[in-house]
């Protein structure tokens, strides 16, 4: 008994020191009072309990899930519910989280909080609102500032991710919370403009919030407004100013914020304003969205949205496998996403291997008909880009949901004109006006595509088949005197006396006068043609002017200037016109004028008989071309091709030197 007593009283002593140290904060102190109380009882359920709330407090969640795992026939479901749901929950062990609260058999409000965090990380936005909506209007405590900031954040997801339109739940917006979320949800709905005005509110308040509080630097208070300046620049983004975008998440990179999450949204959003260029910047920010954690931070859609983007920068930097590998993992992960196939497409466009992709992309539509539109899209993309415009028609005209679209029909009407297939082009006219003579009967696109067939008609000469057009384009609107002038036209072709009935509709000349200035019409700066404005010319004085006229035209020759030495009595040479090195006299540069010099020529011999053997000193030699003033030369040669007219036999030898010389020194050149 004495021993009994003396170990409850220690227990005693230490149940208050857990007490005291649990008010105080200090839950490390206080788990190691709780292990010594349960070396006394191991199987105290208080005492585990107590246990599994320090380790939570300190942080260490897989051990606390560990004791309660450990303990379950001591520490059952209905007793530890919540923190072992909260556990799971911090592990990112979130579908275990849901059971285990959905097992409790009593719903404290602690649960129903804890239901409402664990929809919102399922992505359930429908069931997580009416949880909060009943826990505000169930709830009245000090956190119910909390409650509308987590409503508020629900509502700013479905608008982001599910394009829902976010309903006015009346929330005052006095925080900086607030705000943020409602500028979230105008982003959703595309209101840019309002939504910046929020993020400006929510910085201001941000900051009076912070700077209340003296032990806060301006440091933690920047940390704090990155993310509002995240969003700010992906607004920018979505505005066009990627260079404004672009220096503001580089401003908050290198505030080093703590989390994963919005560290990997921005180096996503930086990859795609870099796109193609700036690839080296690209693969160092793609390091930020492989962070350990990164999962659990961001949606499924975000998360979609960077592994797409990881696709891209690999086949943007030429890493076939790495692109094939990654678009592959997200077809499987999302068999009907259409992202997917098309990087592959492109993948294997860039390979040159055209026909397989537009193959791949043909049995992806096969598949999913749901998506088939799209795919379709992009295969008569490849097609026109091969040169195929003819089967890229065909592939268009096999979409039958946007067949009768003027978008798809102006297309095929301008491909069909490129190829001049007039037939097919008024084919897809006839079709398209018959699906709105079916279904939207004299609707503004209706009449709009019987106009602009009846023109591409009359434009191409088929006037007889534009009659039917025209004349329902003037039943639908009587008073249009443009159409009926068209009607005529095409009637009187084929059908004159038609065209003289119709002819009686067409308003008078006196209704058609308008006010219009004649002169100064002609007289304006872009006038091609102006009236003289001069009386009338009688006949003699007209045709005096005409004969002036004719003076006038007619424009005196100048002499040609002859040279200073020209002698009228002597002959031109005919060859003057000639280059000397090419007239038929020529005889090259002579370099030494004394021809009897001592020690040139061979070794032993004389220059005394070189005169003699020079045959053109010989007056019995004639020439070889006439001489500038020889008459007899003249007639002599009046039978022979002029030398202007024939290449002096000299001539090319002297260019095969010149060009040998060429070559010799490019090819031994420094």
């Amino acid at each position: 008994m004495a021993a009994a007593a003396g170990g409850s009283g220690a227990a005693a002593a230490l149940w208050s020191e857990v007490n005291r140290c649990g008010q105080n904060g200090d839950f490390a102190r206080a788990l190691k009072s709780v292990n010594k109380i349960l070396q006394i009882s191991k199987d105290d359920v208080t005492a585990l309990h107590c246990k599994v709330v320090c380790l939570i407090q300190n942080g260490n969640f897989k051990e606390a899930l560990g004791v309660i795992n450990t303990h379950t026939k001591v520490l059952t479901n209905d007793v530890i519910a919540f923190e072992k749901a909260y556990c799971e929950y911090r592990l990112n062990r979130i579908e275990n989280a849901l059971k285990t609260i959905q097992s409790a058999s009593q719903q404290t409000d602690k649960l129903k909080e804890l239901y409402g965090q664990v929809l919102y990380r399922l992505e359930r936005y429908d069931d997580c609102l009416a949880a909060y909506r009943d826990l505000i209007r169930n709830s009245q405590d000090e956190y119910e500032e909390e409650r509308k900031t987590n409503l508020s954040a629900v509502v700013a997801a479905q608008s982001t991710w599910e394009k829902v339109m976010p309903e006015d739940l009346g929330l005052r917006e006095a925080t900086y919370e607030l705000c943020y979320n409602s500028a979230c949800a105008l982003i959703g709905q595309g209101k840019l403009n309002e939504a910046m005005k929020k993020l400006q509110r929510a910085e201001e308040l941000c900051r009076q919030s912070l700077s209340e509080d003296s032990d806060v630097t301006e440091e933690d208070i920047e940390a704090e407004l990155a993310i509002i300046h995240g969003q700010m620049a992906y607004i920018m983004q979505l505005q066009g100013r990627t260079e404004d975008a672009l220096q503001l998440y580089n401003q908050i990179i290198k505030l080093k914020p703590t989390d994963v999450g919005l560290l990997a949204v921005i180096a996503n959003n930086i990859i795609t304003i870099n796109k193609d260029q700036n690839v080296f910047d690209s693969k160092k920010k793609v390091k930020l969205t492989n962070a350990e954690g990164v999962e659990h931070k961001l949606s499924k859609k975000q998360l979609q949205a960077i592994e797409f983007n990881k696709a891209l920068l690999a086949m943007y930097t030429n890493q076939a496998d790495q692109c094939r590998k990654l678009s592959a993992s997200l077809q499987s992960q999302s068999p009907k996403h259409l992202l997917p196939v098309l990087i592959q497409a492109a993948q294997l466009c860039r390979e040159k291997q055209h026909a397989k992709a537009v193959g791949l992309l043909q049995d992806f539509a096969d598949q999913h008909p749901a998506n088939a539109a799209e795919i379709k899209l992009t295969m008569a993309q490849l097609k026109i880009a091969q040169g195929s415009v003819t089967k890229a028609c065909m592939i268009l005209r096999s979409i039958e949901e946007l067949q009768h679209k003027p978008g798809m029909v102006s297309a095929l009407v301008t491909m069909y004109s490129h190829e001049e297939d007039i037939d097919s082009a008024i084919e897809v006219f006839t079709h398209a006006i018959q699906w709105y003579q079916h279904f939207q009967p004299k609707s503004s696109v209706h009449l709009s595509l019987i106009r602009e067939a009846a023109n591409f008609k009359l434009k191409h000469g088929r006037k007889k088949e534009a009659i039917s057009d025209l004349e329902e384009l003037w039943k639908q609107n009587p008073k249009d005197v443009h159409t009926l002038a068209q009607l005529i036209s095409a009637y009187s072709l084929v059908d004159p006396e038609k065209a003289k009935v119709l002819s009686k509709h067409l308003p008078s000349s006196d209704t058609l006068s308008l006010k219009v200035d004649v002169d100064a019409l002609e007289n304006s700066h872009g006038a091609t043609y102006i009236r003289k404005k001069a009386g009338k010319l009688t006949g003699d004085s007209q045709q005096k002017d005409q004969g002036q006229g004719d003076v006038k035209k007619k424009k005196k020759k100048k002499k040609g200037k002859l040279p200073k030495n020209y002698d009228p009595k002597v002959t031109p040479d005919p060859e003057r016109w000639l280059p000397m090195r090419e007239r038929s006299y020529y005889r090259g540069r002579k370099k030494g004028k004394k021809k009897d010099q001592v020690g040139k020529g061979t070794q032993g011999s004389t220059t005394a008989g070189s005169s003699e053997l020079d045959a053109s000193r010989t007056a019995s030699s004639p020439p070889t071309s006439p001489r500038p003033g020889s008459g007899t030369a003249v007639s002599a040669t009046s039978n022979v091709i002029p030398p202007r007219h024939q290449k002096p036999a000299g001539a090319p030898a002297t260019k095969k030197k010149q060009q040998q010389k060429k070559k010799k020194g490019a090819k031994g050149g420094w």
